[in-house]
């Protein structure tokens, strides 16, 4: 009996000391392992001549979001059907008010070219109007530092004019517009048109891509970087 259990305990014990050594070869293994972030580390592909020249035309295309008046285009696309019955424009009212919705999207296309805005130290996003000695800030929150920056220039003219005549091309291809304000035109009106507008929102959509603005106005708030 003393032999089996001295047989015993001496099985148990090598058993031990293999699960031990056992272990000890599966920690130094895994710490030889190499991490899965190393082996996922992989080097960028070079970009071709031609994906660098799309992707800068891209980066040049969005800077017309924040040029072209699309609050105002959206504001004249919803009212446009409503005040022109669709139209129809049954009377002189109908043609005033649809004249007049058409200079007040106009003049908030002008307008919207001229603000700008800048996050304060808090990182609140404040909103100003440009003018010759700086920002003016709408909620009357203090300037931001570099006054020379947000000061107002010759090319915000320059965009503001674009942006109206944008509008304006925008507003002759509305079916709604034209039948209310010019029912039956002629062969040659009809002619012109249908290609003057397309001819303005190319134009235009050129000299924005090349003459860009650093402006982010109501509406485009600044970027979180």
């Amino acid at each position: 009996m003393e032999t089996s259990k001295n047989l015993n305990s001496d099985s148990v014990a090598i058993s031990t000391e293999k699960l031990g050594t056992k272990s000890v070869v599966t920690s130094e293994n895994q710490l030889e392992i190499p991490l899965l972030e190393d082996l996922q580390v992989v080097d960028k592909p070079q970009k071709t001549a031609a994906q660098k020249v799309i992707r800068k035309t891209f980066k040049k295309t969005a800077v017309l979001s924040n040029l072209l008046p699309s609050g105002s285009v959206l504001a004249f696309q919803i009212l446009s059907p409503v005040i022109t019955h669709e139209g129809q424009c049954h009377s002189t009212i109908s043609h005033s008010m649809t004249l007049i919705l058409l200079g007040i999207c106009a003049i908030s296309c002008f307008f919207l070219c001229f603000t700008d805005s800048f996050r304060d130290e808090r990182g609140k996003v404040r909103y100003g109007l440009a003018t010759f000695r700086g920002l003016w800030i709408i909620d009357g929150s203090s300037p931001p530092e570099d006054v020379e920056k947000y000061k107002l220039k010759f090319i915000d003219f320059f965009h503001a004019f674009l942006s109206i005549l944008v509008f304006c091309a925008v507003a002759a291809f509305d079916q709604n517009v034209m039948k209310c304000l010019y029912p039956s035109p002629s062969l040659d009106a009809q002619e012109i048109l249908a290609v003057l507008p397309m001819v303005v929102g190319v134009i235009c959509t050129f000299l924005f891509v090349v003459f860009p603005t650093t402006r982010h106005g109501i509406g485009f708030p600044l970027s979180r970087c």
